[in-house]
């Protein structure tokens, strides 16, 4: 569940640094998907406009290829001329007349995330900052790691931190024991912040869609472990992360953004990690956000993104 904020909150100026959640004021976001079809911006604008709702965004994308329309709004609703459940329903019956798959949320809100680690702390850093900053409207509810490393940041953030053994014969439990804390918790994302297991895959389609993953290398490029080392064998010019949505398939969701850096010849493998970790902590930063902000709708094996 999705925690709304109250009106007024989300502006933070402590310590001089203005914190905001994105549109502060009351408000909807719109995704939507269906068969292509003549009118289909028109029909959606005259439905806001004759509530009086005011579009303050109107990203679309038409995939001749597909056939398919995909959209999302940003709908101001201080001014609608009915509740906004009402609005939300009355949607049906052109949602339905569009053959369209649609989903909205509510203006403002922090999505109840939960940050999987194992050692490394590079991205789960990077999150905490840029929530810090405002610019991840998120909740952390937990930090869990299958090993202690980085608890000492947990901690210093005032955020629970759970340890879970999932060595040898106790992988199985670990996982029911990570299940039965994102149920508890109320958590809508679930983000891989260098989490080093292999998902099961009723975990993968039971949560499918809310996990992210970072991947330490430019997918489909060296997927599984050791890309860097793989990277460097292979001589490449271009070193890479993938932000995604975890599946069954490893390292084979849909890609929601990606971030690379130039490689040289003079690079040895330990330069590659170097730069990779760049390009890790822009690409989860970036994929969280968008995956937030609602601005990623996910079409097959392909994730269509509208950034900001």
């Amino acid at each position: 569940m999705v925690r709304p904020l109250k009106q007024g909150q989300g502006i933070d100026t402590k310590d001089g640094i203005i914190k905001s959640f994105h549109m502060a004021r009351p408000g909807l976001i719109l995704k939507l998907s269906c068969p292509d079809q003549a009118g289909i911006v028109a029909k959606i604008a005259n439905y806001v406009a004759s509530h009086r709702g005011n579009l303050v965004e109107f990203n679309q994308f038409s995939d001749p290829i597909g056939g398919k329309f995909f959209a999302r709004l940003e709908i101001e609703t201080s001014d609608l001329d009915v509740q906004a459940e009402d609005f939300i329903d009355g949607f049906g019956t052109l949602g339905r007349s569009l053959k369209a798959e649609w989903h909205f949320r509510r203006l403002p809100y922090r999505m109840r995330a939960a940050l999987l680690v194992t050692k490394t702390d590079h991205c789960l850093n990077e999150i905490l900052w840029r929530t810090e900053l405002g610019e991840l409207p998120i909740e952390i509810t937990s930090i869990i790691g299958n090993r202690p490393n980085c608890r000492p940041i947990a901690e210093r953030s005032n955020i629970a931190f759970h340890e879970i053994d999932m060595d040898g014969d106790k992988r199985v439990e670990g996982f029911a024991q990570i299940r039965r804390l994102i149920e508890q918790e109320d958590v809508e994302l679930i983000v891989l912040a260098r989490f080093m297991q292999i998902l099961p895959n009723d975990f993968c389609s039971d949560f499918a869609g809310r996990i992210i993953n970072i991947h330490h290398s430019f997918l489909p490029a060296f997927i599984g472990a050791n890309p860097y080392k793989k990277a460097y064998e292979r001589g490449v010019k271009l070193i890479g992360a993938t932000c995604h949505y975890v599946t069954a398939d490893l390292d084979a969701g849909p890609i929601i953004e990606q971030e690379v850096e130039r490689v040289h010849h003079f690079h040895a493998p330990n330069d590659l990690v170097r730069l990779g970790r760049n390009c890790e902590r822009i690409a989860i930063a970036k994929g969280i956000r968008y995956h937030v902000h609602d601005r990623t709708i996910i079409d097959g094996c392909r994730a269509i993104v509208f950034p900001d």
